[in-house]
């Protein structure tokens, strides 16, 4: 068994004289293509994995193990960090059998590829959008499944990832003295993404673009917010002493004032999903 497994799907046909060797089509029990592939896919051998199922598919293409093997196909791509490939496998499947209950496997790896490539703030943001996208497609369509669950906790961070892109820009504008163009980035970070980490900053920000252009009711309007919400977050301390140092006086006392809270976790680019893809049915 495990020499037929191994065996090469195409086998060299016999030569005669100096005639060059050709090549001849030799179809395999579709048990033994499927478990080669398997076999890779264990040794983490994800070239030779996609090898033989993209096998599987031309030999049987009108087969259980030949849809099983797409979804293999996209989780070995996914492996070895061809995310294009990944994604086109994951978009075949869902093109060819989108009432199959798998097919939520497929959403949620295409989505997952998109996730993984994200980059730092300082650069394009053309993969977290389409992250975000296709994370919520997968709440949508699949709402009670694990996916579903590992998608909201993405998503979250995908919201971080772009308030973060926002709150970059919005420093640069005010090291520019571009005032106005840094009150756009933070209002959109309080607006937009208000439930990530990112949001006392933007707050802060506000106050003191406020304060340099003379708006005081619009700093003290944006204070009472940062105190009401994070009165115990070290933006609102900073925020609290420009304030004061303008004559102005919250009402709401700083709870940690000047103090430093723990640092975010910073975004890390690794492997984000051990799940495999399920046995098609």
């Amino acid at each position: 068994m495990l020499c037929a497994v191994s065996a090469m799907a195409l086998t060299l046909g016999a030569c005669a004289g100096k005639k060059k060797p050709t090549l001849v089509y030799e179809e395999r029990p579709v048990e033994l293509l499927y478990a080669a592939g398997a076999d890779r896919m264990d040794r983490r051998q994800w070239a030779q994995a996609v090898n033989y199922f993209q096998e599987v598919e031309r030999q049987h293409p009108y087969s259980e193990w030949s849809r099983r093997s797409i979804l293999m196909q996209a989780f070995a791509h996914y492996e070895s960090n061809d995310y294009p490939e990944a994604i086109a496998d994951a978009d075949r499947f869902i093109s060819l059998y989108p009432g199959n209950p798998t097919a939520a496997y497929a959403h949620y790896l295409k989505a997952v590829c998109y996730f993984e490539q994200i980059v730092d703030v300082g650069r394009d943001q053309a993969s977290t959008g389409q992250a975000m996208a296709n994370l919520r497609d997968v709440i949508q369509r699949y709402p009670n499944t694990e996916y579903a669950l590992d998608a909201r906790l993405k998503l979250d961070m995908v919201n971080d990832q772009l308030a973060g892109k926002e709150m970059t820009i919005g420093r640069w504008y005010l090291r520019q003295s571009d005032t106005l163009a840094a009150i756009g980035r933070f209002r959109t970070v309080v607006d937009r993404f208000q439930t990530t980490s990112h949001a006392p900053e933007a707050l802060y920000r506000l106050v003191e673009a406020y304060l340099t252009i003379g708006l005081l009711d619009e700093a003290n309007k944006n204070a009472a917010v940062l105190g009401y919400n994070y009165p115990g977050d070290y933006w609102y301390g900073q925020a609290y002493q420009l304030m004061t140092d303008k004559g102005l006086r919250p009402q709401v006392e700083p709870t940690n004032r000047g103090k430093r809270g723990l640092l975010r976790i910073p975004f890390i680019k690794n492997k984000t999903t051990t799940v495999k893809p399920p046995a098609a049915s």
